[in-house]
């Protein structure tokens, strides 16, 4: 880490932003003020970029793991990590679930997705696979809400942050087929007719 990294902060947290690593913006800050959980739950923070989700949940007393695809997140991460002096937080490289035991579940299960509609060849990048969600900006999201309640305990929760670009719609009906119940927990407007919406899938 050099000092030429930027910084963006958070209440009284500070998180550099790494080279090749997403910059938190309006999303990432939408999702943290909307963060709460008891102490002692188990989180899986996906796309943990410089790791702000899941340095927050392990700050209100959460056992949390940060998985990202992309080695310099993870790097990032663990560096704010130890700058925000955070314990209960452990970190692991993998794309989605793939790295996880089969067996691994969660009271929680945190996703701030890639969820722009997207150009072929824009998600080659480790900063366009933060962002890219193929043509229909859902490429990335459907894969998740397959494989996230596998990993999900009978009383846990899925919190998943998505953009009105890419069908909120699609999300709800995908998460009733698989018998989940989802809420909508916050939005927030954004210029030329985006929302932001946190969703929130319990087991109905």
């Amino acid at each position: 880490m050099h000092s030429a990294n930027k910084r963006t902060f958070f209440g009284d947290y500070a998180f550099e932003v790494c080279e090749n690593v997403y910059e938190p913006s309006e999303d990432s800050f939408l999702f943290a003020e909307n963060l709460h959980l008891k102490p002692g739950v188990r989180v899986l923070d996906v796309g943990t970029g410089t790791g702000i989700l899941g340095i927050l949940a392990a700050k209100q007393g959460g056992k949390v793991l940060c998985l990202d695809v992309n080695p310099y997140a993870i790097r990032c991460a663990k560096q704010n990590s130890k700058h925000n002096s955070v314990s209960d937080i452990a970190f692991l490289q993998g794309d989605l679930f793939a790295s996880l035991a089969q067996a691994a579940k969660f009271d929680l299960i945190l996703f701030n997705s890639p969820y722009l509609p997207s150009e072929k060849g824009e998600e080659d990048s480790w900063l366009g696979r933060a962002w890219a969600g193929g043509t229909t900006g859902r490429d990335v999201i459907d894969r998740f809400i397959s494989q996230a309640p596998s990993h999900l305990q009978s009383s846990g929760r899925i919190l998943l942050l998505q953009s009105t670009l890419s069908n909120v719609e699609e999300t709800l009906s995908r998460f009733t087929k698989l018998q989940m119940k989802t809420t909508i927990a916050a939005e927030r407007y954004l210029p030329f007719f985006e929302k932001l919406v946190i969703l929130e899938a319990v087991w109905a």
